[in-house]
């Protein structure tokens, strides 16, 4: 490619979508050490909190592939700035939220946001960067912004916390989006090519209301305690539209997910290791930042501090996970590493975090790099199993697994995690039924119905509460770890019969 052909400006497009992306994966995870904060100030139920997390990475996970498509026929210029002014308005409205349910909608129009703008991002990056070896460099990039965003939004949201309101860790998106938006609009040419065909807005809506409705119904039962009069019928629901949706994309000349990428052992391997990687790293990080702050009393910034570990060594994962599989090979690294992430996470699970010494960092770190080194062999296996032609519909299929995996990882870990502390909770013997009711929900619970309390019953139930939560979260953080460590198991052998079709 010659140097004459090349954008000019393609260096300051790449500078103006990273900005765009990297707000879009910090608010990943800088709610994590918030919601002490978030709880008492909006007086927040335990399913409330973990909507308030979960509904941004679900709805995501619904609308990526669906917006992608969308830009595809309308443009990415286009589709990009509608988000990031979408992005904006949901900050503020984030931000200044008074109740639980108006912080929940804003996070949905946050994904809304957000999945407008990540699939137009890596379309701006590959339609600009038309030489091989500057692309790659875009891309590295590109996905170096998004592991060390995700992985420094606690400690963010820490240091936020210190000085300001809750509500501070949204603000500070808008100067970014008031920035960006207008470097996009004069960066972004105005003529670029698009698919021609209609946008399938039927099977987008199918998989975002069956995902929500799976989700709902599997809260409203465990962690909701609802009747099954109410379980079973959205569990018929979200079986049944997903089923709708399933069918549609194997029946479709042109469909919005290629499920038939699923009949190949390294991809569905690929995509549980995703699911299972994303998941166990956003629910280590909120039961971390939960247990630092009810329990050891730590502050926001102390605890984003106490979690320093497992971020760097997220962020730096990826290219060890390269460089490791290049060498010893796909298999072996996958299943070390989904191995060694098991091990971490039943030490972890046993440690004293009020006498952390050198140990829990380095168990901490040891998690954060293994399971981002197991997340890049998920990328490897799933791109590397698909001709050139098919990379962006394995690409999609990727994406949507991280999102998934994040969204189901605090479901289940905040479901399991309720479950277990209040039937570990031995609340005081001269607690009304209603309170003791209430305060077993969660150990945010527990502290709201304390502060109606007189000052000596307040500090019993707290303590009784300290104590339960670290019971839960051993049983949590080990059961993770078997799981995880099965899952090792399971891809050795899907692995087996690995080859890179793009080396071929």
């Amino acid at each position: 490619m010659k140097a004459s052909n090349l954008d000019p400006k393609r260096w300051w497009i790449l500078l103006a979508v990273v900005l765009a992306f990297l707000p879009i994966v910090i608010d990943m995870t800088v709610l994590h050490v918030a919601v002490p904060s978030l709880t008492q100030s909006l007086s927040a139920t335990s399913n409330q909190v973990l909507w308030i997390i979960d509904i941004y990475p679900l709805l995501m996970a619904g609308l990526l592939v669906p917006m992608g498509t969308l830009a595809d026929r309308v443009g990415n210029r286009k589709i990009l700035l509608i988000g990031l002014v979408i992005f904006g308005i949901a900050s503020v409205l984030a931000a200044f939220s008074q109740t639980a349910s108006m912080l929940i909608a804003a996070r949905a129009l946050l994904a809304l946001g957000g999945a407008m703008i990540m699939p137009c991002v890596l379309g701006i990056i590959r339609r600009t960067f038309e030489d091989s070896r500057e692309r790659a460099i875009a891309l590295g990039i590109w996905g170096t912004i998004g592991s060390a965003g995700a992985a420094i939004g606690p400690l963010i949201g820490g240091g936020l916390l210190e000085y300001f309101w809750w509500g501070s860790v949204f603000l500070i998106n808008v100067p970014i989006m008031l920035v960006v938006a207008p470097m996009c609009y004069f960066l972004l040419s105005r003529k670029e090519a698009i698919t021609p065909g209609h946008w399938a807005f039927g099977q987008a809506l199918l998989l975002i209301v069956g995902l929500i409705s799976f989700v709902y119904a599997l809260k409203a039962g465990l962690g909701g305690k609802q009747s099954l009069l109410i379980v079973l019928p959205l569990v018929v629901l979200s079986i049944g539209l997903l089923t709708i949706f399933v069918r549609k994309q194997l029946n479709s000349p042109q469909p919005m997910l290629d499920l038939s990428l699923f009949s190949r052992p390294a991809i569905l391997a690929g995509i549980i290791m995703a699911m299972v990687a994303a998941g166990a790293l956003a629910g280590v990080e909120l039961t971390l930042a939960m247990e630092l702050q009810y329990v050891i009393r730590l502050t926001p910034l102390q605890a984003g501090l106490f979690m320093v570990p497992i971020m760097v060594a997220a962020a730096i994962g990826g290219p060890i996970a390269g460089f490791l599989s290049n060498k010893f090979g796909l298999r072996l690294v996958a299943t070390m590493s989904l191995i060694l992430a098991a091990i971490a996470l039943v030490s972890l699970s046993y440690s004293d975090f009020h006498h952390p010494g050198i140990i829990v960092p380095f168990i901490l770190a040891s998690i954060g790099l293994t399971l981002s080194i197991g997340l890049t062999a998920s990328s490897i296996a799933i791109m590397g199993s698909v001709p050139a032609e098919k990379g962006g519909a394995a690409g999609s299929l990727e994406s949507t697994g991280y999102e998934l995996g994040t969204g189901l990882g605090i479901t289940l870990f905040g479901v399991f995690m309720a479950y277990i502390f209040g039937s570990h909770l031995q609340v005081p013997s001269d607690l009304t039924a209603v309170l003791a009711e209430k305060a077993r929900l969660s150990i945010g619970d527990t502290y709201l119905v304390a502060s109606q309390l007189p000052t000596e019953q307040g500090v019993a139930l707290i303590n009784a509460g300290k104590i339960a939560f670290s019971s839960a979260h051993v049983n949590l953080l080990s059961t993770a770890g078997i799981i995880i460590g099965i899952l090792s198991i399971v891809v050795f052998f899907m692995l087996a019969k690995y080859r890179d079709e793009n080396s071929l």
